[in-house]
């Protein structure tokens, strides 16, 4: 009989301690090809399709759809070999003698019995079972009509059902919570409790800044850029500037972290997510807005991957649209600041003679680690956004990130 292995839950990011096993896409006894969905696992942060390494038979599935699981928890056993991969007979070993599958976010492939199979991604999948939507009804916009978040949408509405019975007390009806909504509220109960916050406010005049943008945007060959990809840029600069800035608390101390990389907040069906952008300090403001677009396409469909999600120091978390002064932001697990960001006001300020000057003013609330930075290498870094908020024609100069000329 061929020896068997683990298939174990996979590590999909560097913060990652366990995963839900949504769904099975084999059964005991399938014989699987390399590259073969075996099952779909779910985080906090998202959902992720795992692929069988290599070609063998699933012996047992030791792991219900619907389980949560620490890392390296074996899932399956299975005869299949990795390329050589080192692996260990199951019961033989710990988890790290098992194999790891490798992951993707996004493929479209065939049942294990070769028989056709509605290709959709995750969170399309868990969207149409919370609305009832019949899939098989519905033609995806993505590659090889792939089935994608926002064809959820578009499908016929299904036909009444009786409501399902809740829970109730007399405090109240107690309301079904996503794994995404638990994730949250358990990761940032988790950074409010143990991240020391301390908090700065400040106004910045983006007067300038808002004339500098009315002008390129008016030019029809580039992007149109957004107050958004300012601040990006702005807080990247900062961050880049200050050799102190760019570092986050690890137990027992400081890491400083090699890459400039800016987090975003991003409103999404499923909640709102922060996925980074890489190197921002070092990317014109064009390419940074290019990027920042994609990345939040991407988190709004539904197509995240780990990479997207991890690393970073800081994390900007904008409001303006929704008409607040301040927002007072809750840093990210595992970094080390958070900019909160509200609406532009018109203002009347005294000028230099004293007579009232209209000014065009944005609300800035700059959250930090009071283990990482003291008050006054926080009130430099906020001074360091703002003064590159009321001299926008610094992102277009050389030397100073680059801009529409090419300079880097």
């Amino acid at each position: 009989m061929a020896e068997l292995s683990n298939i174990v839950m996979p590590r999909l990011g560097l913060t990652m301690k366990e995963g839900t096993l949504s769904e099975w896409q084999v059964a005991a006894g399938d014989k699987v090809r390399a590259g073969q969905i075996l099952f779909v696992v779910e985080t906090d942060k998202l959902a992720t399709e795992v692929e069988a390494t290599g070609d063998g038979e699933i012996v047992e599935l030791l792991a219900e759809a619907g389980s949560t699981l620490p890392v390296g928890t074996a899932v399956a056993r299975w005869t299949g070999r990795s390329g050589g991969a080192a692996e260990g007979a199951a019961g033989a070993g710990g988890p790290e003698d098992a194999v790891e599958p490798s992951i993707v976010t996004v493929a479209a492939r065939s049942s294990p019995n070769g028989a056709s199979r509605i290709v959709a991604t995750p969170l399309a999948r868990r969207l149409a079972a919370m609305h009832g939507v019949d899939l098989a009804a519905l033609v995806g916009s993505g590659a090889r009509g792939r089935i994608q978040a926002r064809d959820i949408p578009k499908a016929p509405a299904p036909p009444m059902a009786p409501a399902a019975a809740s829970a109730q007390s007399a405090e109240g009806e107690r309301v079904a919570t996503t794994m995404s909504q638990a994730a949250v509220a358990r990761r940032l109960s988790e950074s409010k409790r143990e991240i020391p916050h301390f908090y700065l406010a400040a106004e910045a005049d983006v007067g300038a800044l808002a004339d500098l943008r009315a002008s390129l945007n008016g030019d029809c060959v580039h992007p149109k850029l957004s107050v958004n990809h300012f601040i990006l840029a702005a807080v990247a600069r900062a961050w880049r500037d200050d050799a102190a800035a760019n570092r986050v608390w690890r137990d027992p101390g400081l890491m400083a972290l090699q890459s400039i990389d800016v987090g975003m907040a991003v409103e999404t069906p499923r909640g709102l997510f922060a996925p980074v952008i890489r190197g921002a300090a070092s990317l014109d403001i064009d390419a940074l807005a290019a990027t920042a677009d994609i990345i939040a396409a991407r988190a709004r469909e539904g197509r995240l991957t780990p990479d997207d999600m991890s690393g970073g120091a800081v994390t900007v978390s904008n409001m303006g649209m929704y008409d607040v002064t301040y927002l007072t932001p809750i840093i990210n697990p595992g970094q080390s600041a958070i900019l909160g960001v509200g609406t532009v006001r018109e203002v009347f300020r005294p000028d230099e003679r004293g007579q009232p000057d209209l000014r065009r003013e944005l609300g800035l609330v700059l959250a930090c680690d009071h283990r990482v930075f003291n008050g006054v290498q926080a009130a430099k870094l906020l001074g360091a956004i703002i003064d590159h908020l009321e001299h926008p024609a610094r992102f277009l100069r050389r030397g100073t990130g680059g801009g529409r000329n090419g300079a880097v």
